[in-house]
């Protein structure tokens, strides 16, 4: 038997009956800019996804990344995930729920770039000075530097220096900001952009990483922890290829465990996501 299905086994029979989806308030102070309105305390990922039985959230920051991303918006139940010309993504077994954010209308928001762009809203909501990405290049593109009239053109593959109109820091210059970034940053250049932890040290807001062509980006949204086995939970989030509706997964493996994976014991070289294998030192964190 699987070392996760062991504990899961453990933490069902440790904990009873998995509790009731009750909406919970989201702390004061968080924004998500590219919603005119938040949405309803039901509508977030900590209150459609209570941890599993006998599990407690790990504690975040006031305002920091994870409690941010802990409270994202969601999309109405059953809402399927789309990709940018409107078309369903074909494997809709995967799709626990649909992050309430839009893909854009090019094929562009795709795995890593999902991570960047939220990386980059809650930037946007803390502190817009702060924002900014490496292209794969290892060019530092900042959006103070973008809105102050400084950005970059790239020829025979290399990245020079441009001018650009200066304009206010406004959420539409954020999305102008961010489309060459999705073109020209990937899982290589965000590979590099994180600081490698322990699988065993995860926490909302890491990032399971393989840098390369091809390469993928899963973004760990939630983690949770059992209070006597202290194995961790995960809810990770993900857009694929083409580009497409950043969705929180379902766990098609163990489906007992609904959205929650469990995190591979140390025996385990690999963690399994459903449309990516990861190895078990493929974990960056955000700086």
């Amino acid at each position: 038997m699987r070392t996760s299905l062991l504990l899961m086994t453990l933490a069902l029979w440790a904990g009873g009956p998995c509790l009731p989806a009750i909406a919970q308030v989201r702390p004061a102070g968080l924004v998500y800019p590219w919603l005119a309105q938040p949405g309803s305390a039901a509508a977030t990922v900590a209150a459609r996804f209570p941890a599993p039985a006998g599990c407690q959230r790990v504690a975040v920051a006031a305002g920091s990344w994870g409690e941010w991303l802990r409270y994202l918006p969601l999309s109405p139940a059953g809402t399927p995930a789309r990709t940018f010309s409107g078309g369903l993504k074909n494997r809709q077994d995967v799709v626990a729920a649909v992050v309430k954010i839009d893909v854009g209308t090019q094929d562009l928001q795709q795995c890593a770039d999902a991570v960047i762009r939220l990386r980059a809203e809650y930037g946007f909501s803390r502190n817009l000075n702060k924002i900014h990405f490496h292209l794969t290049t290892g060019y530092d593109f900042w959006f103070s530097d973008f809105v102050a009239g400084r950005t970059f053109r790239v020829v025979n593959e290399e990245v020079l220096p441009a001018s650009r109109p200066a304009e206010a820091p406004t959420h539409g210059a954020l999305a102008r900001y961010l489309v060459p970034t999705f073109g020209y940053a990937g899982t290589l250049s965000l590979s590099r952009e994180l600081r490698p932890v322990p699988l065993a040290h995860v926490q909302p807001g890491d990032v399971l990483i393989h840098g390369g062509r091809p390469g993928h980006a899963v973004l760990v949204v939630d983690v949770a922890e059992h209070t006597v086995t202290r194995q961790k939970f995960l809810l990770l989030a993900q857009s694929y290829m083409p580009a497409q509706s950043i969705h929180v997964l379902r766990n098609v493996e163990e489906p007992r465990l609904g959205a929650w994976f469990a995190l591979p014991g140390p025996d385990e070289d690999e963690f399994s996501t459903p449309e990516w294998v990861f190895g078990r030192q493929e974990l960056g964190h955000f700086e």
